[in-house]
């Protein structure tokens, strides 16, 4: 009696970080190598590793880059996923069901096909247009790859100096990082204050913290060009008004979708260039392609609108959906609230929801308010000053957003303002929240919730 065996399907996953290979790890919890093969291609040399991490350790505060890697392309081998490292996608056939990769060692190149198909690509650091960008010394951190080739650098570099370019999270945390290291730290930020991800009025008090810590803040300056030497380094970066010498340079401009290949295949980019996909994380009008993590938009629970965000976090949980989904189960993801904490020394900075010009932008009227606190009751040793910004929506009392910087204790506080924006909560409701108790850990009332007190009688006085 003839046996016929039914063909394996083939997934083919562009990317080996949170968003692909956690994809692919789903795929394959859910269907074993009889059922479906699964295929990645990652052009670096690491895979499952957090980037969030890697201004910490070239700061030195995590001594080994392999405390970074959740898991190997060894272990993920291991599992019956053909992993191929050094390899990178060059071209996306949708019709034909292929993608053509090169290896990166070779040169050579090779088209595989696929019966379904995971885009995690990422971001890429924005490198402006300009002069001597890419003069040696001067670096983008985005990539494993990138943090020991910026270590790498710090190492045979005499100098001492340092020019960060941008004051978003990654410039942040890299002046911190570069400081930890002994170096002199100019942060060149083109923003009226660092963190653009705040309201300026909350910015201002990370600014005043860097300059704590000895970081040069030069705040309204665009960078123009980056000078180099006789040897073809960097030796300074000159804005409009004055050049800053450095012997190193590091750019924290910020990261856009890697949707490159995305948008030569045809396939749908919304305002940001992110990828737009369906709520199981299919893109748009291709039922057989997902796409995941940074180099997607997702949907603004908030404001309804699509935005880009790029966060370790978001992207796990896109894998997850995505491999069920690709695996033969149902998934999907909701959206976003637009939670995300840093930190400069002992500052802890925090944000969720819209900042005034989020709201202003799709059209939602709102009050502000703003408090001081303390991150324990007033009496207890080692009561840190907190402060906390609130938007709620007029007449409604909607919660839109929250922003919280202060010392210990403030980053994680906006856990609770991520829960009430993602329940749709009014400022009125939040001031009746249970949070916990006892004065090592709060006063009476907590910060979070004596804003909500705020805005709430500041929404009912404008009725």
């Amino acid at each position: 009696m003839n046996m016929s065996r039914t063909r394996r399907e083939r997934l083919v996953v562009i990317g080996g970080d949170a968003a692909g290979m956690s994809a692919a790890s789903q795929a394959r919890r859910l269907k074993g190598p009889d059922e479906l093969e699964i295929v990645a291609f990652e052009r670096g040399h690491f895979t499952s590793y957090s980037a969030c991490g890697i201004p910490y350790w070239v700061g030195g505060d995590v001594p080994d880059r392999d405390r970074l890697i959740a898991r190997t392309p060894e272990e993920h081998r291991a599992r019956d996923i053909d992993l191929r490292l050094r390899t990178e996608v060059t071209e996306l056939d949708p019709d034909g069901q292929r993608v053509r990769a090169r290896d990166l060692e070779s040169g050579t190149e090779s088209w595989t096909s696929y019966d379904k198909l995971v885009i995690a690509t990422g971001v890429r650091p924005i490198r402006p247009d300009l002069p001597g960008m890419d003069a040696p010394g001067v670096h983008g951190v985005q990539t494993l790859d990138d943090g020991q080739a910026l270590l790498d650098t710090l190492a045979r570099t005499r100098g001492r100096r340092a020019v960060v370019v941008g004051a978003g999270y990654i410039g942040v945390e890299m002046a911190e990082a570069l400081i930890n290291r002994g170096y002199e730290v100019t942060v060149v930020n083109r923003g009226s204050e660092p963190m653009s991800t705040l309201d300026p009025d909350m910015g201002r008090l990370v600014h005043k913290a860097m300059e704590g810590l000895g970081i040069t803040m030069v705040n309204d300056a665009e960078v123009t060009k980056i000078l180099t030497g006789d040897d073809g380094r960097v030796r300074a970066v000159a804005t409009q008004d004055r050049d800053f010498p450095a012997d190193v340079v590091v750019l924290g401009i910020g990261v856009r979708p890697e949707t490159t290949l995305a948008q030569a295949a045809g396939l749908p980019l919304g305002a940001h260039d992110g990828l737009l996909t369906d709520r199981s994380m299919r893109v748009r009008g291709h039922e057989n392609i997902w796409a995941g993590g940074d180099c997607v938009e997702v949907l603004d629970l908030v404001s309804g609108q699509e935005r880009h965000i790029a966060l370790g976090t978001h992207a796990n949980k896109h894998g997850q959906v995505i491999g069920t989904n690709a695996g033969g189960g149902y998934a999907t993801f909701p959206g976003v609230v637009g939670t995300a904490v840093s930190k400069v020394c002992d500052l802890e900075i925090a944000r969720t929801g819209l900042r005034e010009k989020d709201a202003h932008r799709v059209g939602l009227r709102f009050e502000a308010v703003t408090i001081e606190s303390t991150s324990r009751a007033g009496y207890y040793p080692d009561a840190s000053p907190m402060t906390v910004k609130m938007l709620a929506e007029l007449r409604t009392g909607r919660l839109l957003g929250v922003q919280i910087v202060g010392r210990e204790g403030a980053g994680k506080r906006v856990d609770i303002a991520a829960v009430a924006l993602t329940a749709g909560m009014t400022v009125e409701q939040m001031t009746t929240l249970d949070l916990g108790y006892a004065p090592p850990f709060s006063p009476v009332w907590d910060p979070v919730l004596v804003a909500a007190r705020k805005a709430a009688a500041k929404v009912r006085s404008s009725q």
